[in-house]
């Protein structure tokens, strides 16, 4: 189901705030300073959307514990940001947000990186894979590097930014920056993100041998073919293949260039519309809900994404 921009909660504040409350809070509100649900609202205009603690006797709204606390922009509008940006399959642009919410291109830059960070894994999250599960692992080259300039005849990828993809067959996708293509770099993070007891597929890049980090790996070798016969099925990386062609339009036609320190967060944004995606059954207003669930306990403030 999509959305209508005609929404009370994308157009009326105090409807915006409630929704928010209810998605939340849908058994009442709960202290995020204390976890006591002995609270009370508190009434008055300047007072709107406040909530006193007699637990901790502190004062919190709904923003309070997530990526939306200390923000002036209105909530409906925060709302309107993270449908247009769950919903966008190749992103939205920052000059996109500010025209269509009426913010400064500065606070739509700063409120675009606060729902990635909303959209990125909780820290500990389980890894992806397991006993009987099929994991591909794919790696491609994006833009160039800051301060990086490719001579003229020079070969290789060693002046662009190096990412490398997971993905659990039939599951989730995780996407990192890695400092070039290498083994250790590779290794590193299969390490962190692939259950040891997956089957590992790849393409025959040297890399990918010899690792023993997961219970088997079969690899193809693009040079021949993109499917092969496996052991326990087709050998293939073509799910990534479709996540790169993806990410990578919406980096040209949207974004166009992303600083360096901020791969992983757009990463984090491609690989969240890739788990929540209208295939799997998930709606716009489902993808939304799931980006606010993932805002609380999180925190981003301007500092961070300056440097």
């Amino acid at each position: 189901m999509t959305f209508d921009l005609t929404a009370p909660m994308f157009t009326n504040e105090t409807a915006a705030v409630a929704h928010m409350e209810a998605d939340r809070w849908p058994n009442g509100a709960i202290c995020p300073l204390c976890q006591s649900d002995n609270v009370h609202k508190m009434g008055g205009k300047t007072q709107a959307g406040m909530f006193a603690c007699y637990g901790c006797k502190g004062k919190f709204t709904v923003r309070t514990g997530t990526v939306f606390e200390r923000s002036h922009i209105p909530v409906h509008k925060w709302l309107l940001a993270i449908y247009l940006m769950g919903s966008s399959k190749k992103g939205i642009s920052a000059h996109q947000l500010h025209r269509m919410l009426g913010i400064t291109y500065k606070s739509a830059w700063f409120m675009a990186h606060r729902i990635r960070e909303a959209m990125a894994p909780a820290k500990g999250a389980p890894k992806i894979g397991g006993e009987g599960k099929t994991v591909e692992a794919d790696e491609t080259f994006i833009q160039k590097k800051s301060g990086k300039r490719k001579h003229p005849g020079a070969g290789g990828y060693a002046h662009k930014i190096a990412v490398l993809s997971l993905v659990e067959r039939g599951g989730e996708v995780r996407s990192k920056m890695i400092d070039g293509a290498n083994s250790a770099e590779i290794r590193r993070a299969i390490g962190a993100t692939v259950d040891p007891e997956s089957m590992l597929h790849t393409d025959g890049a040297q890399f990918y041998k010899f690792m023993g980090l997961t219970a088997d790996h079969e690899a193809v070798d693009h040079s021949k073919a993109y499917v092969r016969k496996g052991k326990k099925g087709p050998v293939h990386t073509n799910t990534l293949e479709g996540y790169f062609s993806v990410f990578k339009r919406g980096l040209v036609g949207v974004y166009q260039h992303i600083g360096e320190q901020h791969v992983d967060r757009y990463l984090a944004e491609f690989d969240f519309r890739a788990n929540n995606r209208a295939k799997l059954g998930v709606t716009d207003d489902l993808r939304a809900d799931r980006i606010l669930k993932g805002a609380e306990g999180k925190r981003l403030t301007y500092r961070q994404t300056a440097h």
